[in-house]
């Protein structure tokens, strides 16, 4: 017979291990991806089981070893966890390895114990649902003034009361064998009313604790598919702001020459049924910025032939490097139309469009400069940045400012920089992203209301 002192010290030792040993495994990226799998196979059920059982194994194996250690063994608290989270294959795998190092040590009553509790288990985990596993809590007195509560004003069986019983009637179950076994079962058991309430008190809260702290993992993950959808939402919201605004322009442009330069307004409609095509096929919202640029090439073509050849011309300074960096698409036609408009169109010879690109510090520099009239003086640059440039600017510059600010959050700016009379350039500065999922990453970083870890 154990000594009570001796119990309530490992009672308290028992829940301090299922904490570490669940916050451990909750590191790991594989292990939080295995457990979240809402559709497991054989093979990823059985590594998820090695993942929780090979530290608890050992811990039974220092149980057997090192005299009075005995909360290091939580056998039982792991293969009821296993049937109700897992399965009867988890449970009954995991129940055979946490039984080796006891039945080598001659308690042969182990393998046998912990199959009939892994049939127990798995049987509660396959009638009720996932989320009432998930649900369970370590908060004993919490879940029975509920279950009090609750039954008061409507009785019904409640699945988190039968879990807790059902755990605590195990355990008690185990130590009066245990206490009759002569050595071939080892559980706690006292002949004190008060210890021998305390372990069988403590099993459901060993059970609960890990089930916490993987459902706070189970959260999180939830909250950044969510926070990804927003993502995708705001994304596609603003794409959308952009085509209409770009559609409207287009046509204003084309209904000015139908009349007087009916051949130059069907080039127009060839051009415009280009870009009208590529996005009705689902243009990616991402796109390599060679794609971006080809994109753009379309839109100047249009702007050409309503300027004329001889009063718009469009100059590229782009670096073969930042070809295949990862952009938002659409990104350049709302900057380029701005300069259009508001800067060379005023001016009665026209004048040049410039893009650049390069590499900088790490960073993606993209340059989209005219030489038009500028921004008048009295305007103020910062102003300027908001997307409020000259008058009747409105979305497109608004729209490129939100959609940086939404993807890279700090790690991105646009900078305007203007002299009147001779012209305005417009700077992207951005991170260079080799892929769309490493830009969604980045983006998620800096979603408003983020957890942050």
């Amino acid at each position: 017979m154990v000594d009570n002192k001796l119990i309530l010290i490992t009672l308290l030792v028992k829940l301090g291990v299922a904490a570490a040993v669940s916050s451990s495994l909750s590191r790991s990226s594989v292990f939080k991806n295995l457990l979240l799998e809402t559709q497991r196979t054989r093979r990823q059920t059985l590594v998820l089981t090695v993942f929780i059982c090979v530290p608890l194994t050992l811990g039974v194996l220092v149980r057997v070893i090192v005299p009075n250690f005995l909360a290091a063994d939580l056998s039982y608290e792991t293969v009821v966890l296993l049937g109700i989270l897992l399965g009867p294959f988890a449970a009954v795998v995991g129940g055979t390895a946490l039984a080796v190092p006891a039945v080598m040590h001659h308690e042969y009553l182990a393998l046998p114990a912990n199959l009939i509790v892994a049939a127990v288990s798995s049987i509660y985990g396959a009638v009720v649902g996932r989320e009432d596993v998930w649900s369970f809590t370590p908060l004993i007195d919490l879940s029975v003034y509920r279950w009090v509560r609750r039954n008061l004003s409507r009785p019904r069986f409640d699945r988190q009361v039968i879990l807790l019983v059902m755990i605590a009637a195990m355990q008690w179950m185990l130590g009066w064998v245990a206490n009759r076994s002569h050595g071939r079962l080892f559980a706690l058991y006292s002949t004190s009313v008060w210890v021998e309430l305390a372990i069988v008190a403590c099993a459901p809260v060993v059970v609960g604790i890990p089930l916490k702290v993987w459902d706070l993992v189970r959260i999180e993950r939830r909250l950044e598919e969510q926070e990804r959808l927003l993502l995708e939402a705001r994304l596609d919201a603003l794409q959308r702001q952009i085509n209409p605004h770009f559609l409207f322009n287009t046509l204003n442009s084309i209904g000015s020459l139908v009349r007087f330069k009916p051949e130059l307004a069907r080039e127009m409609v060839v051009k415009l049924a280009n870009i009208l095509r590529a996005l009705l096929n689902e243009r990616e919202d991402f796109v390599a910025f060679r794609e971006e640029l080809a994109f753009t090439d379309d839109y100047l073509d249009i702007e050409v032939v309503r300027f004329g050849a001889e009063k718009l011309h469009v100059v590229k300074e782009i670096h073969p490097e930042t070809l295949d960096s990862v952009v938002p698409s659409m990104l350049l036609q709302p900057l380029i139309e701005n300069s259009i408009k508001h800067g060379l169109e005023p001016r009665i010879q026209g004048g040049t469009i410039t893009l650049r690109s390069r590499i900088l510090e790490g960073n993606l520099v993209i340059e989209v400069e005219d030489d038009g009239v500028g921004i008048p003086p009295e305007r103020d640059l910062m102003e300027a940045g908001s997307g409020l440039v000259r008058p009747g600017t409105g979305i497109g510059m608004r729209n490129v400012q939100e959609r940086m600010n939404v993807l890279y959050g700090t790690q991105a700016r646009m900078e305007i920089s203007s002299r009147p009379g001779r012209g305005t350039r417009v700077t992207l500065v951005m991170p260079i992203m080799d892929s769309v999922d490493d830009l969604l990453a980045a983006a998620a970083q800096w979603l408003p209301g983020r957890r942050r870890k």
